[in-house]
């Protein structure tokens, strides 16, 4: 069985995977033996059910050997129900492992970072954007993932004209990927006298979190820059020179943090978000090149894609990437995007099987 194959192979690459993971010579070189160490935990849940799937065959064998030789009824009875039972079993265990062998988006595991900007709508959008970042916030929370801001740009009416801030927890990008692209919303903004609904919206972005070992940096290629914080209207909040600006020399790419009263921890925060900045330039041509082969729920560098419309009059939401409307428009607002994100990942997975059948 081809299936059978492919897993021994899987099998026995684990299984080499844990004697490097002992081998002086990696664990020497730090970067080789953190790769060893993921590729070693990413196979092993498919050795797992590889082991449980064996078990359900090797089942099916004793129970059709059972059949064909016992002559007592009720043993014959009690071999056909456990020969039904590992059958189905067996579907379903199949089926998860084709899900896992399907090559993963090596980024998956990693934290993530999210930029929320206001787009059309002025003051509205502002409103909107700072309704989303709570929206994630809610649901990182959900999820047990710490949340970090790393710079904010407050809108003059509430809200946000632009806020960044990480998501740190395993998996954390593998499921807000969903969330890159324009949000709409549709109500009657708090600024508008005449009671009419407006179409405004905010632009999402996230970004997987670039590692020391992604990227590397040339400190001499980074122009550092120091100032103080500032809060909302422009007022001082603090007068040391704290917050950080960095200038990535060679791409032009322009990084701040103020959200520490620390400027060795706001350098630390700005050094990280360089370092995705960097590595999403790389990445979008990996999502552009996977995107030209299949389609997919993830947007690519294409940052004006509509995906998603929030519609208060009528309560709902639409994801118009999989035509899913929901109308449980507060519950979702306030972080609840659980299912949504799963039927996105469901569309995405029948995608990649389709394409590697």
């Amino acid at each position: 069985m081809e299936i059978i194959d492919k897993l021994e192979a899987i099998k026995t690459k684990w299984e080499t995977l844990g004697e490097q993971l002992n081998d002086p010579d990696i664990i020497a070189d730090m970067k080789r033996f953190v790769k060893v160490n993921k590729d070693y935990k990413d196979l092993e849940p498919i050795v797992i059910a590889f082991k449980d799937y064996k078990n359900l065959l090797s089942n099916i064998d004793e129970a059709k050997e059972l059949l064909k030789n016992e002559k007592d009824e009720e043993m014959r009875e009690m071999a056909q129900e456990e020969l039904n039972i590992a059958e189905e079993k067996v579907v379903k265990v199949e089926e998860e492992i084709r899900l896992m062998l399907i090559p993963k988006d090596p980024t998956d595991c990693k934290n993530a970072v999210v930029e929320v900007r206001a787009g059309t709508g002025g003051d509205e959008a502002s409103i909107f954007a700072g309704d989303l970042y709570r929206m994630y916030i809610r649901y990182c929370e959900t999820k047990g993932w710490k949340v970090e801001l790393v710079d904010m740009n407050e809108g003059t009416a509430g809200g946000f004209k632009e806020i960044v801030f990480n998501v740190i927890g395993e998996g954390a990008y593998g499921l807000l990927k969903f969330e890159s692209g324009v949000h709409r919303v549709q109500r009657v903004p708090k600024t508008e006298t005449q009671g009419r609904i407006h179409t405004s919206a905010a632009s999402v972005v996230v970004l997987p979190e670039a590692e020391e070992f992604d990227v590397e940096l040339n400190e001499k290629d980074i122009r550092k820059e120091t100032f103080c914080a500032s809060g909302p209207g422009g007022q001082s909040v603090n007068t040391t020179y704290s917050a950080v600006r960095l200038t990535h020399i060679p791409s032009g790419i322009v990084v701040s943090c103020q959200d520490e009263k620390s400027q060795i921890k706001n350098l630390a925060t700005a050094m990280k978000v360089l370092r995705t900045r960097l590595y999403e330039r790389e990445y979008n041509k990996y999502l552009e090149s996977i995107a030209s082969q299949r389609k997919t729920m993830v947007s690519t560098g294409d940052r004006s894609a509509k995906i998603r419309t929030y519609n208060y009059p009528q309560g709902r939401v639409t994801d118009h990437r999989i035509n899913l409307t929901i109308y449980n428009l507060q519950s979702i607002i306030d972080g609840d995007i659980n299912e949504i994100i799963e039927k996105l990942q469901m569309a995405e997975n029948a995608e990649r099987l389709k394409n590697e059948g």
